[in-house]
């Protein structure tokens, strides 16, 4: 398999929107639409299938039954940091799923760590058999 580079998301496949931030912050808080909206359709963007299909697998709340993610930003004051922070965690997200999980192929136990285990077996029974009523 080969390793695959860092996804690159086109940014006219996401819709970001600037909304009110919520929470503490005062007078600027309630006037100032700093917080980030991000929309992306996982099913309509240029990701390869089988990143998408890993994308949609997850069982994540920000994703909508119809395929879209929704990131809400508003950890900054100002705009621009949002906007950053939203795009990052949309990169770490699809990043996360980039690389496919590896196949478990199951192993044989050897005939040494079969011993081992027979042989740690019965000397934990010799020592049980030997917690019997004592006859005197």
């Amino acid at each position: 398999m080969s390793e695959r580079s860092p996804l690159v998301i086109n940014e006219d496949e996401v819709s970001v929107t600037a909304i009110r931030a919520q929470g503490a912050g005062g007078q600027n808080v309630n006037k100032v639409s700093s917080a980030i909206h991000l929309r992306f359709d996982i099913k309509a963007s240029s990701l390869p299938e089988d990143v998408k299909e890993r994308l949609l697998a997850l069982r994540d709340s920000r994703i909508t039954q119809e395929g879209v993610l929704v990131l809400k930003a508003q950890q900054h004051r100002s705009q621009d940091m949002n906007r950053l922070d939203a795009f990052a965690r949309l990169h770490e997200l699809v990043n996360s799923v980039a690389t496919p999980p590896k196949v478990r192929r199951p192993t044989k136990p050897t005939k040494a760590s079969r011993r081992r285990r027979l042989e740690g077996k019965s000397q934990r029974a010799e020592i049980k058999a030997g917690r019997g009523r004592v006859d005197i």
